[in-house]
């Protein structure tokens, strides 16, 4: 008797438990499907929609708002998204909203991100379409990075081609760096160079002086004349020759 009173028991426990989980599922799915909110509807056309999924998160800055409702493929270069927002957004998206395509975290799943829109527009309506941006490629990154890495590797190897014939003395650049008497007739060139402008400056010094001391005898002559012809005027007023002038 006691042992059947413990088994149903048991078994209330179980099914109680059971119950619970079951509406607890029901209720996150409900809660991210939006199923006990007030929604809206509206759609975005995609080119790729980069691994988004029905019941993905939209979010709005930041938030979960909504939920991606079903995704379909319209042509070979379109695909319809579906998107349950909560009607309590409505008020911030405006008609020209965006919506693109972003990452749970930095290798998380997909999620809808809605950009606001323009203040002052009018407010989004059910079943309006929303403009979208295409998502980033990673396929497209990944190419380009190889690219990238490929020419750094070729660039590498070239310059340790050129810093090798460098080395080894080959090519123009290279007798220039690494030939001996080249290097030696560099030198030389320099000395010679130095001496001249020594010399330059020795001559550029005398011209300097003999210029300075001819100007001084100049200047001297010019003042000795300035006296002589002023003593020569003055003897010519006196003269009787000139009275009458």
């Amino acid at each position: 008797m006691e042992k059947g009173i413990k088994n149903k028991i048991r078994l209330g426990i179980f099914i109680t438990v059971g119950i619970i989980i079951l509406i607890l599922g029901i209720y996150f799915v409900g809660e991210r499907q939006q199923l006990f909110r007030n929604t809206f509807r509206v759609t975005g056309i995609f080119k790729d929609v980069a691994g988004l999924q029905a019941g993905s998160a939209v979010r709005f800055s930041g938030i979960n708002v909504g939920a991606v409702e079903k995704i379909g493929i319209v042509s070979d270069t379109s695909v319809k998204v579906e998107i349950l927002i909560d009607d309590n957004a409505r008020q911030f998206i405006k008609k020209d909203a965006v919506a693109s395509i972003g990452s749970d975290g930095l290798m998380g799943n997909k999620i809808l991100i809605i950009n606001p829109g323009t203040g002052g527009k009018p407010m989004i309506e059910d079943h309006d379409n929303i403009g979208t941006i295409q998502p980033v490629n990673m396929d497209d990154i990944i190419n380009s990075l190889k690219t990238t890495i490929d020419n750094t590797s070729n660039i590498t190897n070239d310059l340790s081609k050129i810093a090798s014939n460098i080395q080894s003395g080959n090519g123009t650049i290279g007798r220039f760096l690494m030939d001996k008497s080249m290097a030696q007739n560099i030198d030389s060139a320099v000395v010679n160079l130095k001496q001249g402008t020594a010399e330059l400056k020795v001559v550029m010094t005398e011209a300097k002086n003999s210029f300075s001391k001819n100007f001084d005898s100049t200047f001297v002559n010019l003042r000795e004349g300035s006296v002589g012809f002023k003593i020569l005027m003055e003897k010519a007023k006196k003269s009787w020759l000139l009275w009458g002038f």
